[in-house]
């Protein structure tokens, strides 16, 4: 069987349904090949599933915490059949959505597993027997996979994100090997939910390459929920039994032990670029196996383009997206690049961190003149009505021109906020824009406000220096 069309997108995820829907707006014949579930790994084992349970396990939390309110609430259980049920639905509406998107476009779903032959025909492998599919244009959208490494391979008690998100029971005890942004986000999943957690950092910190003053309210959030955190920590040994893993890790020159019923291991990720037949198609990847592009995503060969995590920069769904209408656009003839100021990121931590544009750290190691500006949770009236008084805003702006270069959040609800700063990057806002800018009371926006007052040196709410 042969199918023949104008665009052929390989991979459903954020970045590939995404560059379908908008090429065939443009007036394409698309066709999106999907070897495992419509959404990809965010919509299905990612970022919707992991989000449903830390809300769960943070509401849970949250109830043993309403004394301070003055409500008595009896004491409280969890149903951990419908804890997965309510995660499950998430992932179903959402996934319906999208297939009924690609549907409503005219965008032909294939079933199957791409591969190259050449640079213009993909073999197609599915449980209806072998394809071919002939294409003008392709968008690469393959995306990534956990990765394991050789002290500690996958098995039946040492997991993924994707295993540990659907655990048929909640284990009393887990391990969690990498604290960065996806050990660290189940890791306060697990711990809401009564788990005795341990997590081991190979680096001197958790969610490593972000600020440590950021980090260091996180991890004080942790200990108080009874996470065990080991930094330099290097793992180099596991056994597994029937009922458990003991973990070996060589800690300020010892060896340690330490045991749980599960082990996750959160140490990156592999871009799926090595089973594809990418070499067939003559399409070029640099030493670490990622696709090289240009401002339009487009590869080295004109008709081929890579988007999302196969390629350079953060492993970022919404990253994906931008560059899948770009590179929709660019086949469609239009002069689209991609072109951001700032790229936004999220760990759904408690409380959460969003960063966007320059750090503060890049600001000491770069040498930028620029001012930084604080304002703490603790002097806003919302933050201290809802008892989230933990955390602050930190603006970073040009010295010389006032404009609004990064900014830095740890707080509830920091991934809210985050988006008015992006926006005010990306447009030039100055810090003085942002002050004069009517944000209403009580919210937990006015921190930002507050923290552009003092970077325009015109404070309310702090005593003026």
């Amino acid at each position: 069987m042969t199918i023949e069309t104008e665009v052929v997108v390989i991979g459903s995820g954020p970045g590939g349904y995404v560059a379908a829907i908008r090429a065939a707006q443009l007036g394409k014949k698309v066709a999106i090949i999907e070897k495992e579930y419509i959404g990809g790994v965010c919509l299905n084992v990612g970022c919707i599933p992991s989000k449903a349970m830390i809300t769960a396990a943070h509401k849970y939390n949250d109830v043993k915490e309403y004394e301070q309110f003055g409500l008595n609430v009896p004491e409280i259980t969890f149903d951990w059949d419908k804890v997965q049920a309510f995660r499950a639905n998430a992932v179903e509406q959402l996934t319906d959505g999208v297939e009924y998107l690609l549907n409503g476009n005219n965008i032909e779903i294939v079933r199957g597993t791409a591969r190259f032959e050449d640079e213009h025909t993909l073999s197609i492998e599915s449980e209806e027997g072998q394809k071919t599919l002939k294409f003008e244009d392709c968008i690469i959208a393959t995306g990534s996979r956990p990765r394991d490494i050789p002290p500690v391979r996958f098995s039946d008690r040492i997991v993924s994100s994707t295993e540990v998100l659907s655990f048929p029971e909640r284990p009393d005890s887990l391990i969690v090997i990498g604290g960065g942004v996806i050990g660290i986000e189940l890791a306060t999943v697990y711990a809401n939910f009564g788990t005795k957690v341990t997590v081991l950092e190979g680096q001197k910190s958790i969610l490593p390459g972000t600020n440590r003053k950021l980090t260091n309210v996180v991890q004080r959030k942790l200990k108080e929920k009874g996470v065990e955190i080991v930094t330099n920590a290097m793992v180099n040994g596991s056994q597994e039994t029937a009922d458990g893993v003991t973990v070996t890790a060589e800690v300020k020159g010892k060896t340690e032990e330490y045991k749980a019923d599960y082990v996750m291991l959160s140490i990156g990720r592999v871009v799926n670029t090595d089973d594809i037949g990418i070499e067939k198609a003559g399409v070029e990847l640099d030493e670490y196996g990622l696709v090289k592009v240009d401002e339009q995503a487009r590869t080295n060969k004109p008709h081929i383009y890579a988007i999302g995590d196969i390629i350079a920069g953060p492993q970022l769904a919404h990253k994906a997206s931008y560059e899948a209408k770009i590179a929709a656009e660019a086949i469609a003839g239009m002069d689209s690049t991609i072109a951001y100021k700032c790229m936004p990121s999220v760990v759904y931590s408690e409380p959460e961190i969003a960063v966007t544009g320059v750090t503060s750290d890049e600001v000491k190691a770069k040498k930028l003149d620029a001012i930084q500006s604080s304002f703490q949770y603790a002097g806003n009236g919302r933050a201290i009505a809802m008892a989230e008084t933990a955390g602050y805003v930190n603006l970073i702006s040009d010295k010389a021109t006032g404009k609004l270069i990064g900014c830095e959040i740890v707080g509830a609800n920091a991934s809210d906020l985050i988006n008015e700063l992006s926006l005010a990057i990306e447009k030039d806002l100055t810090v003085e824009d942002i002050a004069m800018t009517v944000h209403p009371h009580p919210t937990l926006g006015e921190i930002v406000m507050e923290t552009a007052e003092i970077a325009a040196d015109k404070p309310i709410h702090v005593v003026k220096k």
